[in-house]
C-alpha cells in the first residue's frame, strides 16, 4: 500500500492507531482466522472484535468473505509505505516539463513486456514489436522484465544561463506475471549516459487497487507503484534525498538541445526483477515523468 501524508490516508493512521488492531494484524499475518478466534486471541467480545475488524477492512488492510456461517479475516497488504512531503528551497528560476510515458524514442524490452491504455491493451502482450505502435504515446502503464526504455529531455538552457539542478519524478515498481507484492527489481535511471542512481524497487503491487488505475485492469494486475525523486546537482546524485551516485549536474553538455533519460534493468543487476512506469491516469499519481529544471543567469555568479 502507497500512502501519502494527505487526508485520503487519514483512514489508514487511524486503523493503525490501537494496540488491539496491531495485534489482529499480527495474528492474520500468520493464518487466516474467523471472529471467534480472533477474540478468543485478544480476550474480547465478538462485538467489539467486529467493531475493529470492520475498521481494519474500511482502510483496505485486511480483507474478509463468508465461509457458511463464518466470517474470515485475512492481511489484504504486506507493506505500507508512506511518502512524505518533499520541501526544498531553491533560490534559482526553473522550468518545467511533463513527458507522456508512452514517448519514449528507443527501447530493448523483454517479455513480459507491454503497453496499457485507458480501454485495454494496446497492441499484443508480450511482444516487443508493439512498443513501436503509433498508439503507444497514448500509453498510462509499460512495463518489461528486464532492458530499457529512452526518453528525450528538452533542454531549454539559454547561452547566458548555467543548469545548477534537476529533479525527475516518477511512478515506479517491479514486473512480475500478474503481480508479486514481494519482487526486488534494481531499476537504474541515467541521463545522458550518466547514472544517477539505482533503486530497489520491493514489488509489484495490487494489494489494493490504484487510485487512477482504470476498471478494466484486472485486481491482480500491477495497481500502482512508489513515487521515486531522482536528482542531479552539483554535490552529486539522490535519490529520495539520499546520495546515489558521484554523477555532477557539470558532467551533462549544456549545449544539447535534448538530454536522453534512460530506464533500464540491467541483466546483471542483482535483482532482475523488471519494471513497470505508471504514468496518467494509472497508479497513485496523475502524472507522466515529470522534470523540473533549476538555472540561474551566468551574471550573477
Amino acid at each position: 500500500m502507497d500512502l501519502d501524508i494527505s487526508d485520503k490516508s487519514l483512514p489508514v493512521f487511524a486503523a493503525l492507531d490501537s494496540k488491539v488492531r496491531v495485534r489482529i494484524i499480527q495474528l492474520l499475518s500468520k493464518q487466516q482466522m474467523n471472529v471467534s478466534e480472533i477474540s478468543k486471541a485478544i480476550h474480547l467480545s465478538s462485538a467489539i472484535t467486529i467493531m475493529h475488524l470492520n475498521k481494519l477492512e474500511a482502510a483496505h488492510i485486511i480483507k474478509t468473505q463468508k465461509k457458511g456461517n463464518q466470517r474470515l479475516s485475512s492481511l489484504q497488504i504486506d507493506t505500507i509505505n508512506v511518502s512524505f512531503p518533499q520541501q526544498l528551497y531553491i533560490p534559482y528560476e526553473s522550468w518545467d516539463i511533463e513527458l507522456p510515458i508512452g514517448q519514449f524514442t528507443n527501447f530493448d524490452v523483454h517479455p513480459s513486456c507491454g503497453l496499457a491504455g485507458q480501454t485495454g491493451f494496446i497492441g499484443k502482450v508480450d511482444n516487443p514489436s508493439y512498443f513501436m505502435d503509433p498508439k503507444r504515446y497514448e500509453a498510462g502503464m509499460l512495463w518489461f522484465s528486464k532492458g530499457f526504455v529512452e526518453y528525450q529531455v528538452p533542454n531549454y538552457l539559454q547561452p547566458n544561463q548555467e543548469l545548477e539542478m534537476i529533479e525527475l519524478s516518477m511512478e515506479l515498481s517491479s514486473e512480475f506475471p500478474f503481480s508479486n507484492n514481494r519482487w526486488p527489481s534494481d531499476i537504474t535511471v541515467s541521463l545522458d549516459g550518466k547514472e544517477i542512481g539505482t533503486w530497489t524497487s520491493p514489488g509489484d503491487f495490487s494489494d489494493i487497487r490504484g487510485r487512477y488505475t482504470p476498471k478494466w485492469v484486472y485486481n491482480d494486475m500491477n495497481q500502482y507503484g512508489m513515487l521515486k525523486s531522482f536528482r542531479l546537482s552539483k554535490h552529486g546524485s539522490y535519490i529520495d534525498g539520499q546520495h546515489s551516485a558521484d554523477t555532477l549536474i557539470t558532467d551533462l553538455d549544456p549545449t544539447k538541445n535534448a538530454w536522453t533519460l534512460k530506464i533500464a534493468v540491467k541483466p546483471d543487476a542483482k535483482h532482475v526483477g523488471g519494471c513497470t512506469i505508471f504514468g496518467n491516469k494509472f497508479g497513485n499519481h496523475d502524472q507522466g515523468i515529470k522534470g523540473k529544471f533549476y538555472f540561474s543567469d551566468v551574471d550573477d555568479h
